[in-house]
């Protein structure tokens, strides 16, 4: 009889299995745990982390970093951004920053933001195309004078580029040295002790022509670049210029021999083409001599300032700003006793104005306006217009030589070997205030319209208030002939025969740095914000941090002595004696890719 097999036994209960898009934790669309109190949601998280692999923690990190990142400058507004990065002062991070998005792009390409990074590191002097912010030019870059600046200045600490090296041959000791030096951002000319002037192209460092015409050794020369404004000197018709202009007599010329000196003018025996150069040809055809500019606008110009404004000082560089004429003048005079106007696009001499009676040791040329100051040896400053080839006036006080002079405005301070120095006002030709105080000759003289720095002979250097006329300090360190100076509105710079460089500062007549700078005396000294440039008899030409006074480098092979030194922003002429010859060094700091 057939058996029935028992009945199969129901299958276990086993775990139920999910889908892993139902998983009961998809925690974005699950209700019950989005209406949850946000520490509840915690918990739940610590929960399900606690329970996680090493493997699968990291790919819980992997998979939450980016889901953090946040554009923070992208959600702010622009305006606050821009302040944001406006901190930023290192130029690399600068860059760094516009990799990271177009909108970071955007907003590190912002001017402002150049502009506070040119603020910061002291990128404000601005070349001569941007002269000012109210005559920027379309294409004007904050970043692109950034990147230039911030490649000269690394030119003038690691490097530069040699343009020209001229060697002149010196027939007799004395007839190649070089007594003078004046430097544009056009023209370098320098003035010979055998009689001749050499104009050389600053740009690129070609020798342009040699100025003939002295007769004998070239002791000073000035620069007059092209363009420029006339400024407008002050309204002389008060009764206190009338006042002046009577006492003037007793310290220039009477008034008879001056009306006939300012009679008679050269201007009638030149050509229309040097009138041209002079721009005469615009002041024939609007009848006058009134103010006007290279481009015809007055008004964005200063005037010429008042008795209360000190108004602009001299160029360390020896180098004046025209009064709108299209070509760029030399002003020289020497051991001929004459002084020479050139024109230097053509090379002719203009003028020859004759008046010194002894060999002519300093001129200056002042801003804006075509007035030329030489100092002689026969004691007397004489007060030219260079325009109009005539004589103005001639102050008289001094009872020995005039061995230098510094201009500043409409004032002019001289130096002499009588042991005073004198403040002069330039159109009335009145000697404002008599300095004494020095014991022996001086040497040298810096005016920036509020202070007058001498130093001479007594090792001394002397401040004087330019107002008074009283000496408000008497500073020491040399101990010998303090013969270089060079006034900023912080601090003074003296070198001295005993190749000592000291730097003081102006706020509280102490000494901020003392530099052991040539082994000899010094020769040339010029500084800025950033640099202080010094030449030395020993040979040398070296360069030092002007804020901390620490050495930088020497800046040329050492020659057998350095006469003359000027610079610019991105230039530098150095003049000296190597290997027998005059050399005539020009040198750019601009970076090579531009």
């Amino acid at each position: 009889m057939p058996i029935e097999s028992p009945p199969t036994p129901a299958p276990s209960p086993g775990p139920t299995s999910t889908r892993p898009n139902s998983f009961p934790l998809d925690l974005a669309s699950n209700h019950l745990f989005n209406t949850q109190d946000p520490l509840f949601r915690r918990q739940i998280l610590v929960s399900i982390l606690s329970s996680c692999t090493s493997s699968e923690l990291l790919f819980i990190s992997t998979t939450i970093a980016p889901m953090l990142k946040r554009d923070f400058l992208f959600w702010l507004p622009t305006e606050l951004s821009l302040h944001i990065l406006n901190y930023v002062d290192d130029p690399k991070s600068l860059v760094r920053a516009s990799q990271v998005s177009k909108h970071w792009y955007r907003l590190v390409n912002e001017e402002c933001v150049w502009r506070g990074l040119c603020h910061s590191h002291g990128f404000e002097d601005f070349d001569d195309d941007y002269p000012s912010p109210s005559v920027w030019r379309e294409d004007f870059s904050y970043r692109r004078h950034y990147k230039l600046s911030h490649g000269i200045m690394r030119s003038w600490r690691h490097g530069g580029s040699l343009l020209q090296s001229h060697r002149l041959p010196i027939f007799n000791p004395d007839s190649g040295v070089v007594t003078s030096l004046a430097l544009d951002r056009d023209w370098i000319v320098v003035g010979l002790a055998n009689s001749k002037i050499q104009i050389f192209s600053a740009t690129t460092g070609i020798l342009s022509r040699t100025l003939v015409g002295h007769e004998m050794g070239v002791w000073a020369v000035c620069l007059v670049s092209k363009g420029g404004f006339m400024a407008t000197p002050p309204d002389r018709d008060d009764d206190s210029y009338v006042h002046r202009r009577r006492r003037k007599d007793v310290n220039g010329l009477s008034s008879a021999v001056e009306r006939l000196a300012i009679s008679s003018t050269q201007e009638q025996y030149i050509s229309p083409s040097l009138k041209v150069a002079l721009g005469l040809d615009l002041d024939e055809a609007n009848g006058s001599t009134s103010s006007r500019s290279s481009n015809g606008d007055e008004e964005n110009h200063p005037q010429f300032p008042d008795d209360t404004s000190p108004g602009k000082r001299s160029d360390n560089s020896f180098a004046s700003q025209g009064w709108g004429q299209p070509n760029a003048l030399a002003v020289s005079g020497g051991c001929d006793k004459v002084l020479r106007v050139w024109d230097i696009k053509t090379g002719y001499c203009i003028y020859v104005l004759s008046g010194h009676s002894s060999t002519i040791r300093c001129i200056r040329v002042l801003h804006n306006r075509p007035i030329a100051v030489s100092g002689s040896r026969d004691g007397t400053v004489r007060v030219w217009d260079i325009q109009r080839g005539r004589a103005l006036r001639v102050l008289q006080g001094h009872q020995h030589s005039v061995r230098c002079l510094d201009v500043c405005g409409n004032k002019i301070v001289s130096g002499s070997y009588d042991t005073t120095c004198r403040l002069w006002d330039v159109d009335t030709g009145q000697c404002l205030h008599v300095l004494r105080g020095h014991y022996h000759e001086v040497y040298s003289v810096a005016f920036d319209g509020v202070r007058i720095a001498s130093g001479g002979i007594d090792t001394t250097v002397r401040v004087w208030n330019a107002h008074t006329g009283s000496c408000v300090a008497l500073l020491q360190g040399h101990t010998a002939l303090v013969c270089q100076l060079q006034l900023s509105p912080s601090i003074l710079a003296t070198g001295g025969s005993d190749g000592r460089v000291i730097t003081f500062d102006l706020s509280k007549y102490t000494v901020l740095h003392r530099i052991a700078a040539h082994d000899s005396s010094v020769t040339s000294l010029q500084f800025d914000k950033n640099f202080l440039v010094t030449g030395g008899n020993d040979g040398r030409v070296r360069l030092y941090d002007t804020k901390t006074g620490n050495y930088i480098r020497d800046f040329t092979d050492v020659s057998d002595t350095v006469w003359k030194v000027a610079y610019l922003k991105d230039t530098c002429a150095i003049m000296c004696r190597r290997a027998g010859m005059t050399a005539v060094e020009i040198w750019s700091m601009k970076p090579k890719s531009t």
